[in-house]
């Protein structure tokens, strides 16, 4: 595992995503509910959290629920919006002592209105945080990111407010979900599974990869830094060669 000592400071990425996979297969293994799974996953949250914003990392998104979601078990997914009301509140003191801001990204209006309720307060409380700014994507995906986003982009055009040809990466950029942040430079993904699952599908056009075999409760600060230091070792060409690069 990395040791803080092997971290380069002055190449910490700017956003870093990061899809928290193995909660279930966690608590399978050790004869639990998958809910226990989720339950047990706070602490690697909380170390995630508290280890980017002492390293540097601006943003850090967390897919926490996404709209596919909604097909597990109902009991499941009852359970995960109890355990995301009570995290939240029980968090809320934590991101304020760290000047952590936490926002949201999602169709969070289809979640249960506890939750959002929760969410909102925890926002408005941390708005003045300016250490880190911690990302929920609740009941997102990166389909009905883009979705939304083309509705929007329809409705300003059939209004006369946009030509469609000044429409542009963008404009396009600025009417998504993350508006405002940069793109992640960085995918962390537990649990060994080689996808994206529909995750910041636009936003993750040049972000590094890095896929790690430890299930999400399993994962602490070093696997975070791990993953920093993988991330630190690659060259990021953007198309370029390595050539173009070394004479930039």
């Amino acid at each position: 595992m990395a040791e803080r000592a092997e971290i380069d400071l002055s190449n910490i990425p700017a956003h870093v995503a990061v899809i928290m996979d193995g909660n279930g297969r966690w608590a399978k293994q050790r004869g639990g509910l998958r809910v226990f799974g989720h339950q047990s996953a706070i602490t690697s949250v909380r170390d995630t959290v508290e280890e980017a914003a002492e390293l540097g990392v601006k943003f850090v998104t967390l897919y926490a629920f996404s709209t596919e979601n909604w097909n597990r078990p109902a009991a499941e997914v009852m359970a995960l919006m109890q355990l995301l009301v009570h995290t939240i509140r029980k968090e809320t003191s934590t991101l304020l002592k760290n000047s952590v801001r936490l926002q949201a990204i999602g169709d969070l209006k289809s979640l249960p209105a506890s939750c959002q309720r929760e969410l909102a307060e925890a926002i408005e409380l941390t708005k003045a945080g300016s250490r880190m700014t911690l990302v929920l994507a609740l009941s997102y995906s990166g389909r009905w990111d883009l979705t939304q986003a083309a509705q929007r982009l329809a409705s300003e055009v059939a209004a006369g407010r946009l030509q469609p040809e000044a429409i542009t990466e963008t404009t396009i950029t600025n009417y998504l979900a993350t508006a405002g942040m940069p793109d992640p430079e960085l995918l962390i993904r537990t649990s060994g599974e080689q996808r994206i699952s529909n995750f910041l599908l636009w936003q993750l056009a040049y972000t590094e990869l890095y896929i790690m075999p430890v299930l999400w409760p399993d994962f602490r600060r070093s696997h975070f830094r791990e993953a920093l230091r993988a991330y630190q070792s690659r060259e990021r060409r953007f198309g370029k060669t390595s050539e173009q690069l070394s004479v930039s």
